[in-house]
């Protein structure tokens, strides 16, 4: 009795199998989804090419009047030079040491200090005067200072890798697209196995000629530039480089000029999305 149970159970599955897998080979199998292929990313390397300020830039109001406050600090709290033992006395030397050491004493405490302890008559001081202004001549000094403001300043040379000595200026290439003047960096092709520093060294020279003394800051970009925020096909790392002599001669026939200009005058020239790009990268200064 119980072995016939046992078989129609058996049965019963096996017949309820066979239903359920001819229920579901009727069914249509749906097809296999398609995944959408996206375009291959096209990568072009670009260089920020930086030339550093060449002159120390003026200081502020404040600034002057902290480093004369802490001069005069300093004079006053300084023990007195030994003339002494560094000069003999009644020398040439000596005479010259005391009229610079005067003038910096009424440079650091004002035009008035210590004229009512001089008692020196008008022809010794011419005297002594002359005398300096020999020994100078004698050694060849020379105290005249170069002027801050380059010529390439005052002539509005933006060619000159000599003109805003107190900022950072950056190499901009002018080329034609679609008929349209646009201001860009200089920049190219990555190929097959080349790393990104190397490329957008290749590319400086290709573009620029090699008669500059430039060198690729990093092995890392520094931003990415893509021409749309909906269109990633195309990004354009950009590679930080320094210059520090030499002068850029563009090569490729599409180029029509090139200028070293300053964060603020790059803006004024450049497209509104390549600006966006670039603008946090430049420097202020």
């Amino acid at each position: 009795m119980l072995s016939r149970n046992v078989c129609r159970r058996q049965h019963n599955l096996r017949s309820f199998a066979t239903e359920v897998l001819a229920s579901s080979s009727s069914e249509p199998i749906p097809p296999p989804l398609r995944t959408k292929k996206h375009p291959r990313a096209i990568i072009t390397a670009a260089v920020i090419l930086n030339r550093s300020p060449t002159l120390t830039r003026t200081p502020s109001l404040f600034e002057r009047a902290y480093y004369s406050y802490q001069a005069r600090i300093r004079r006053a709290l300084h023990n007195p030079f030994p003339l002494d033992f560094y000069f003999k006395q009644g020398s040439l030397l000596e005479t010259k040491f005391t009229m610079e050491e005067k003038k910096r004493e009424r440079r650091a405490f004002g035009a008035r200090f210590q004229q009512e302890e001089e008692f020196i008559s008008e022809e010794k001081a011419a005297a002594d005067k002359a005398a300096a202004d020999q020994l100078a001549l004698q050694e060849g000094e020379d105290n005249t200072l170069m002027p801050r403001v380059h010529e390439a300043d005052t002539q509005r040379d933006f060619k000159s890798l000599d003109r805003k000595g107190r900022r950072n200026i950056y190499l901009v290439l002018q080329t034609q697209v679609d008929g349209k003047h646009i201001w860009r960096f200089p920049q190219g092709g990555v190929e097959k196995g080349e790393l990104l520093h190397q490329a957008a060294q290749r590319d400086l020279y290709a573009e620029c000629g090699d008669k500059m003394d430039a060198w690729i800051v990093s092995r890392n970009p520094i931003g990415v530039f893509n021409e749309s925020s909906l269109d990633l096909s195309s990004p354009q790392p950009l590679a930080e480089a320094h210059i520090l002599a030499g002068q850029a001669h563009p090569i490729p026939s599409d180029i029509s000029d090139f200028a070293w200009l300053t964060k603020q005058e790059i803006e004024a020239r450049v497209e509104k999305d390549y600006w966006e790009s670039v603008k946090d990268i430049l420097s202020d200064h």
